[in-house]
């Protein structure tokens, strides 16, 4: 086990640490538990969090002490033996780490920390980590009815989380020693492991022939779950039809009253139905309650009764029909095709609140949506999701507005302001786009703010991410979503994902005036966007009624721009009727299908990149470090604008706009921000 003081720096005289997954900050002790105790959740193991822990005053970020101090690397552990020389190490779970399965022992995926090897895909929760490292496994045993190694449980009741599971085979819960396979969901009593698969059955789903027992190294199909599965599998070669080992011997009764009242029989009929809990087709196995009249694939007896959806507000809830008096028709928030109200589906219990969504498009991706156990959990969500305002009001105006105010990004006081008394090209600090009416400024110093981007949340939940993020305005980043550099706020998301104001600040379902129908953002949408031409390949706005689609750098450009080219403002222009187009910046050919900037008055249109430049979103000075560029060894400091035409340090041509210099005074290297020269290419 590696010494964790060699990772957390400790202070004595104040009780803090700096942690290597919060680095940005110092995390303080809190020793005791106060009377109201602490509404909040460790980021370590994502239970509810209690002293004694470690919390930071500037973030939302809390750990328990226990994982604070957790162990950087583990050696041996007793359900990973096949790595043992290379050991387990600490991570945070990343966005879209389709490599981890989920931890070996409780079988879940979610965001907290959790140790992975670096051989294999072997991973372990923090918390199932603690508890197993204590309880002791038997060896591995290899073994012909499934494709993984199983390691032998003698008392699986001592550990708690297996409470919720049951055999994989007999269904009945986990009392007797068992066999884990850590490398999928797969569980088995000893007693079932140890029978002898009979070599043929009779099978009610298939009465016409017997079926005979088969093993495969490849995949297979199973007619009743419609899964894929490999290892033993029962067959009928004459009828094509196969059915898992699993799903031979299913249980009669299906009862989990967290999430259905009354318990669900299994009804034995070939044939289809539509699923009453999802609205979508099945065959073969169902399972049915007679006291609601409902019936239901078998994995939607377990579909989760209340969630919180990244796209939404509110916790949703499923429910198998929709009573309603004033609508007659409701279409799915995310795909936008219509939800059947007489079938099951996911909605709104807020008065007013009308969101509803089908059942398979909400549940789609896990990393979108949190499970809630109790209804009661709803109202702690909105409870940490109000957060105090980062700004203090000083004076306000006849209306009540904040006329002066301090805010925490900012050591001056801030004055509010109507317009702009001349048309300039200033912009806001927040979101560095070009300031318009409302706005704050600092009369001792040139910073601006639209009144909009002052009164952001310091927390807020993005849609994007079942995530809370976290308002910095520290240093300058690029934005994971629309890939632009920008030295105005962010929002940080998980400790690691940046996004910048502009994109914080778009809803899901938008309108856009490049487009006549609204938008909203589908994740599997990789279209070409039709103000750039480029390939969208992490999903776009997309039209329902049209290929239209736009991706997070188009949908958030500033609506008009300044340039020398012009004595006007030039506006966002999303057509050309013209056939054959030209840039009057670089006079190169520009496509009349993408969107442009021009001034109506003098006939004006240009390439976007040729008004807005390389670094449309930074503000001069900000530092580039070294590490950025290949054929310099100082930081680099970016000026949207230079003054005398100096020259270029790689292609010798005169700089006119947008450079970067070198900090050091004594050196004068100064190159474009075009690409080629400041990669040297």
């Amino acid at each position: 086990m590696k010494n964790q003081n060699e990772n957390v720096s400790h202070d004595e005289s104040i009780q803090q640490i700096t942690h290597r997954f919060h680095q940005q900050h110092p995390l303080v002790l809190v020793a005791e538990q106060s009377n109201e105790g602490l509404k909040a959740h460790c980021d370590g193991c994502g239970e509810l969090l209690s002293a004694p822990c470690f919390t930071c005053i500037h973030c939302n970020y809390h750990l328990h002490k226990q994982c604070a101090e957790a162990p950087l690397y583990i050696r041996n552990h007793p359900l990973h033996p096949k790595h043992s020389n290379l050991g387990l190490f600490l991570r945070q779970r990343p966005y879209l780490d389709d490599s981890v399965y989920g931890c070996a022992l409780c079988k879940e995926k979610r965001n907290i920390f959790f140790y992975k090897c670096p051989g294999c895909w072997f991973a372990i929760d923090i918390k199932c980590a603690q508890l197993s490292s204590s309880f002791k496994f038997s060896q591995l045993s290899k073994h012909d009815i499934h494709q993984h190694p199983l390691t032998f449980i003698e008392s699986p009741m001592a550990i708690d989380v297996f409470k919720r599971f049951s055999c994989s085979w007999c269904h009945e819960p986990l009392i007797d020693a068992i066999y884990l396979c850590p490398d999928c969901p797969f569980i088995l009593h000893k007693k079932c492991f140890d029978h002898e698969l009979p070599p043929e059955i009779d099978h009610l789903t298939h009465r016409l022939h017997r079926l005979f027992l088969k093993r495969s190294g490849s995949d297979y199909l199973c007619n009743l779950c419609q899964k894929q599965h490999s290892g033993p599998f029962y067959s009928c070669s004459l009828c094509h039809f196969n059915i898992n080992v699993e799903c031979a011997w299913p249980r009669s009764t299906v009862e989990d009253k967290s999430r259905h009242q009354h318990p669900f029989s299994l009804l034995w009929r070939q044939g289809s139905f539509i699923c009453d809990a999802c609205g979508t087709e099945g065959n073969y196995i169902s399972c049915i309650c007679l006291k609601c009249c409902i019936e239901v694939h078998k994995k939607c007896t377990s579909l989760p009764r209340i969630i919180k959806f990244s796209r939404h507000d509110h916790c949703i809830f499923h429910k198998h029909f929709l009573q309603t008096q004033e609508l007659t028709k409701q279409d799915c928030k995310i795909c936008f095709n219509e939800v059947k109200l007489d079938r099951g589906s996911y909605s709104c219990r807020k008065p007013g609140c009308n969101y509803v969504v089908h059942v398979n498009c909400v549940l789609e991706d896990e990393k979108l949506y949190e499970v809630i156990e109790e209804e009661k959990q709803c109202e702690e969500l909105y409870e940490k999701s109000m957060q105090s305002s980062i700004i203090h009001v000083i004076e306000v105006n006849e209306t009540g507005e904040a006329a002066k105010i301090e805010h925490l990004s900012h050591q001056h006081c801030l004055v509010l302001a109507e317009k702009m008394e001349e048309e300039i090209d200033r912009k806001c600090d927040g979101c560095m786009l070009p300031i318009s009416n409302i706005f704050y400024y600092c009369s001792e110093c040139p910073f601006f703010l639209h009144k909009t981007c002052a009164e952001l949340p310091r927390i807020k939940q993005h849609w994007f991410l079942q995530s809370n993020a976290t308002l910095n305005f520290d240093r300058f980043t690029k934005c994971y979503l629309c890939s632009q550099y920008s030295s105005g706020f962010f929002y940080r998301i998980r400790g690691y994902m940046d996004m910048c104001l502009r994109c914080a600040e778009v809803a899901d379902i938008i309108e856009c005036e490049g487009h006549q129908h609204f938008l909203f953002f589908d994740f599997k949408c990789k279209e070409k966007c039709n103000g750039c031409g480029e390939r969208c390949l992490y999903g776009a706005f997309r039209c329902g009624k049209c290929r239209f689609a736009l991706d997070f750098g188009c949908l958030t450009l500033p609506h008009s721009a300044l340039h020398k080219i012009d004595e006007h403002m030039l506006k966002l222009t999303y057509h050309d009727d013209k056939e054959q187009s030209y840039c009057d910046i670089c006079e190169q050919y520009r496509d009349p299908s993408l969107w442009y900037y021009s001034c109506s008055i003098c006939d004006t249109s240009t390439h976007i990149k040729c008004v807005l430049g390389q670094f449309p979103f930074l503000s001069d000075e900000v530092t580039f470090p070294s590490y950025y560029y290949h054929n310099h060894h100082h930081n680099l400091e970016f000026f949207g604008k230079v003054e005398g035409y100096p020259e270029c340090s790689y292609c010798g041509k005169l700089c006119q706009e947008e450079i970067l210099k070198c900090e050091n005074s004594t050196c004068n290297f100064i190159v474009h921000c075009k690409y080629e020269c400041r990669w040297g290419d």
